[in-house]
This record gives structure tokens, sequence and C-alpha cells, in this order.
């Protein structure tokens, strides 16, 4: 009896206890999980995530799932900051847009404010082409109130007069929107790593094979398509435009 007892006082020595099964599958378990941040998420945080996502692999490759692995943190740390895809969308166009009026500032003369903050949208769209398609889709978002109101708030204070500053707010800013969301468009449309002076040259090249007697202007233009500067003919147009509305001041 002693000797059968002692065996078995042997076997249950050895034999891994239900407990300890179950403390080896949890450290397992938790040896698989990735690690997860231990400071406080926030809105911001999760916004600047979305923007890096948006940028890197675009609208369609922005899920919870993907912006809580680039977070190291679960889904419902990201939905107590945000409710839905649409709504961090609009976050991550409004911290784009208010961090160019921010840059911006205030500055002494109306027309070279204008100026800063129609560049500003400009180079912002073309470093996330995503910004104006969500600006075009949602117009009545901040972004396009804070937008609406700077240029506003400008032309104003070019002493246009009440009857017009509308109209002319609204031609500022769709035009500042329109040429930045086609730059952008166009860019995304070339295969990367696309010579843009090729490019030109080619497009020019077509131009001047039209027939001159239907397309006499594109021919005649068609140097200037090839050696232009985006940026610059930009501003050209912009400038038309506010000549146009400090004629309006004057009448």
């Amino acid at each position: 009896m002693n000797l059968e007892h002692g065996s078995n006082s042997v076997k249950m020595a050895v034999m891994p206890t239900k407990a300890t099964k179950a403390t080896k599958a949890t450290k397992a378990t938790k040896a698989k999980r990735p690690e997860r941040r231990t400071d406080a998420l926030s809105k911001e945080r999760i916004v600047e995530a979305a923007i890096e996502i948006l940028d890197s692999q675009g609208e369609s490759a922005l899920t919870f799932r993907a912006l809580a692995a680039q977070l190291s943190t679960g889904s419902g740390a990201i939905y107590w900051h945000v409710d839905h895809k649409d709504e961090l969308l609009a976050a991550a166009t409004d911290h784009v847009i208010a961090r160019v009026l921010t840059e911006v500032g205030a500055r002494a003369k109306p027309r070279d404010a204008i100026r800063a903050v129609a560049l500003g949208v400009f180079d912002a769209i073309d470093a996330h082409p995503w910004v104006g398609a969500q600006l075009s889709r949602q117009p009545w978002r901040s972004a396009m109130g804070q937008l609406f109101e700077s240029v506003g708030g400008r032309v104003q204070s070019l002493g246009v007069p009440r009857r017009a500053q509308f109209a002319a707010a609204s031609a500022l800013v769709a035009y500042i929107l329109g040429v930045a969301g086609q730059n952008a468009a166009n860019a995304r449309l070339l295969p990367h790593g696309t010579d843009r002076t090729t490019f030109l040259a080619t497009m020019a090249a077509r131009w001047t094979q039209q027939d001159p007697a239907k397309y006499p202007f594109v021919q005649q233009v068609s140097k200037q398509l090839q050696d232009h500067d985006d940026r610059e003919q930009f501003l050209a147009g912009l400038d038309l435009i506010l000549s146009g509305i400090a004629g309006v001041t004057t009448k």
C-alpha cells in the first residue's frame, strides 16, 4: 500500500495540472499578440496615422483594421474617438487644410495672403491627392468652410463691394480647388517614375500635329505647354482673377 501510494505520488508530481496547462496556454497566447501602446491614444494621433495610410496606399486602404495595426491598438480604441470612415476622412481633410491656413497666418496685404492660401492649398492637394476629392465630395465639411472664410475675409479686405463679395470668393475658391484637384488627378494617371519633361514634350508634339486650320490656338501655345511650370501657371491664372476682382472695387 505504501509503495503503491508512493508510486501514485510520483506520478502526480510529474503530471502537469490543469492550472499549469492554462498558465502555459495564456503565456503562449500573450506571446503571439502584438504589443499594444501603453500611452493614451488621441484623436490627433489617429488622424495623423490615417493621413499616412491615405498618402502611401490610397483611400481604399484606409480601414479601421489597418489603422489599428498601424497604431498597435484595438479597433475599439479608435471607435472611441471616431464613429466611421467618413468622419475619419473629414477629420484628415480638416487637419491638412487647417495646417495650410495656420502656416499662412496674418499677412499685411490681402492679395498676398490670398496668393499664399491658394499656393498652400495647391501644394497640399499635390501632396495629398485625396484631399481634393474629399473637398469636392463633401463641400459642407469644416475644411471648406475654413477655406471659404479665409479667402472671403481677404476679399472683404480688398474693398470688394458687398454685392460682389460672394461671387468673388466663390470664383477664387472654385479656381483653387479645381486647378489643384485636376493637377493632382493628372499626376495619378501617369505611371510611377514618368519623366515630366519627356511627357510634356510628347504632348506638345501631338498638339503640333493637329490641323492648324482647326486648332490654330493649340498650335500657337504648344511650345508653352512643353515648357510651363504647374505652380507658376496656377499663380498666373490666380492673378488674372485677382486683377478682375480689383477692377470691381474701382466701379
